[in-house]
């Protein structure tokens, strides 16, 4: 097993001042912090912090990566339901568990951002709401540093996993449904956000579905914002027959717009959210467990401690209609 001496050896430093980088500590030059995080990448070190809860199979320490969307005047639902699967499931294995957030990130290196999570002996990460544009992170997974398990993120080597639902065929299905319950070719679909992994498949299955089925598809971003959404709809929404929404918030957005236009077009989701319940008219939508997806994550986390290798972990989905009544308790 590589040791801190052997880090100290490799850079050329004092163990003392090997453990100041892995630590973060002040008064470290830039050209130290270097080389011994060159080190440390080249001889694959692990700090003994991490390794012996690992190989002791006691409690590790993971963290929960969460791109949560500060402009929001409310915390996501989703997100929320992520957290509450996730802490469940680490109490099976006796995970230590922080939540950490994108945005405490946002100017930091991948080395700084390696540095940070050493210092708080984070053995494994899981992954929420990862976009192309999200680069460090990138660099994270690539490094091979910790275990991750991204969440709808198509990214997998050794010491990565992939946990999400078939984002093609859900999105093909809700559509699908949606269009033949109802008549016209002219469909509004209103997508997520730009550079986002489930955006492209959703826009890829949308496609597929219109060649398949001589639709006019017109495709919008409505960066998964229910104002965005209603803008969207007020703009568009008479010329189409129909309007597919890639996510329920926005579904409800472009609803709203439809009742102040006095029109009436069919809207789908997309989630299974509770906010669908209280909405009044009914919609298709796509209900994931997204406390099932982030358990899976943890325990798939698990697997990857124990020596598995990364893979994609595919969970079910279902198309449903939410009523008042399947919420409330």
């Amino acid at each position: 097993m590589v040791s801190i001496k052997d880090v100290a050896n490799k850079a050329g430093v004092a163990i003392s001042t090997v453990s100041k980088v892995l630590n973060d500590y002040p008064n470290v030059s830039e050209a130290t912090k270097e080389k011994v995080m060159k080190a440390v990448e080249e001889l694959n070190f692990v700090p003994n912090s991490v390794a012996a809860a690992l190989s002791s199979k006691k409690v590790g320490r993971i963290a929960l990566l969460v791109n949560l969307n500060v402009s929001a005047q409310a915390i996501d639902e989703i997100d929320m339901r992520y957290i509450s699967g996730a802490l469940q499931k680490a109490m099976d294995y006796r995970f230590d568990v922080i939540t950490l957030f994108f945005f405490m990130f946002r100017d930091k290196t991948v080395d700084e951002l390696i540095r940070y999570l050493q210092s708080q002996s984070i053995s494994g990460i899981i992954i929420y709401g990862l976009s192309k544009e999200d680069l460090v992170i990138h660099e994270l997974i690539d490094s091979k540093m910790f275990k991750c398990v991204a969440i709808d993120a198509p990214l997998m080597n050794d010491t990565t996993s992939c946990v999400s639902i078939d984002h093609i065929r859900a999105q093909y299905d809700v559509a699908y449904k949606t269009i033949k319950e109802n008549t016209g070719n002219k469909v509004l679909y209103i997508a997520g956000k730009r550079n986002g992994y489930v955006t492209d498949d959703r826009i890829a299955a949308m496609k597929m579905l219109a060649e398949k089925e001589n639709l006019v598809l017109d495709v919008k971003y409505g960066e998964f914002s229910e104002k965005e959404a209603r803008e969207l709809t007020f703009k568009y929404g008479k010329k189409a027959n129909i309007i597919v929404c890639a996510s329920d918030l926005m579904a409800i957005g472009s609803m709203k717009a439809l009742q102040e236009m006095d029109i009436f077009r069919p809207v789908c989701g997309f989630d299974g959210t509770t906010l669908m319940g209280y909405v009044g008219q009914q919609m298709n939508t796509v209900r994931q467990d997204f406390e099932a997806l982030s358990a899976k994550a943890v325990e798939e986390l698990n697997n990857l401690f124990n020596g598995q290798k990364g893979r994609l972990v595919e969970m079910p989905y279902s198309l449903v209609q939410i009523n008042y009544t399947d919420i409330i308790v």
